[in-house]
């Protein structure tokens, strides 16, 4: 019988399917990177996925993410993503959390709950916190690096942390992890060297074709992690 996931039966058979039905991913982060995957997660028929992101959406945010639009500016993301993703799979529970994650406030996230974790936030921090939870957690958990100020979408790959090279924000966890005792976080990178745009600031700059290649990396992994 034909339905939405006929066409990803026929690459990943059905147990495969039923098993990701029965999955539960956690997007930190839903911008640029993490839209695209929770999109992902969505149309491969993850069960449930949880959205973590106390953003709300703003016209900067129109040239890259999926779910910024001049019809969503203002709203949250987490509930403009909850609202799409309903309507991709009305049988995936989807569960938003308003929030900027932190150290101070992570004891609020479960993080046995969840069968896979993506990181896909900003700060640090964040990351470095996700990371440690899944870890002491025993989830698996992937993170992007750097996608900002970068034009080659092409250039990014999968590796583990101790492997990369180039990027700056892969060394600066990379350092911190092994502080922590964490001896392997798979992550998606590029060494690509940034592009540093004619007015520089704080800001990284962003192109529409760049943050949703990453994203969509994230999930591929994920989903071909989980049915292994």
């Amino acid at each position: 019988m034909s339905d939405q996931f006929s066409r990803t039966r026929l690459m990943l058979g059905d147990e495969a399917v039923k098993k990701l039905a029965a999955s539960r991913v956690a997007v930190f982060g839903v911008g640029g990177v993490g839209g695209y995957a929770a999109e992902a997660l969505a149309r491969a028929g993850i069960g449930e996925i949880d959205l973590i992101d106390n953003d709300t959406v703003s016209e900067s945010n129109i040239n890259r993410q999926i779910y910024a639009l001049n019809s969503t500016v203002g709203m949250y993301k987490v509930d403009v993503a909850e609202k799409r993703i309903k309507d991709i799979n009305p049988a995936s529970k989807v569960n938003t959390y308003k929030m900027f994650f932190l150290p101070e406030n992570s004891g609020t996230i479960d993080f046995k709950a969840f069968d896979y974790v993506i990181d896909a936030i900003d700060t640090v921090a964040g990351k470095l916190e996700i990371i440690e939870k899944a870890h002491e957690a025993g989830i698996p958990v992937i993170s992007a690096m750097g996608a900002g100020n970068k034009l080659d979408p092409s250039a990014f790959e999968v590796a583990d942390i101790y492997d990369t090279s180039v990027c700056p924000l892969a060394k600066v966890i990379r350092q911190e992890i092994r502080k922590r005792g964490i001896d392997s976080l798979k992550v998606v990178y590029s060494k690509e060297p940034p592009v540093m745009p004619p007015e520089r600031g704080r800001t990284p700059g962003s192109v529409s074709f760049v943050p949703p290649v990453v994203g969509m990396i994230l999930a591929g992994e994920v989903i071909k992690d989980l049915i292994k």
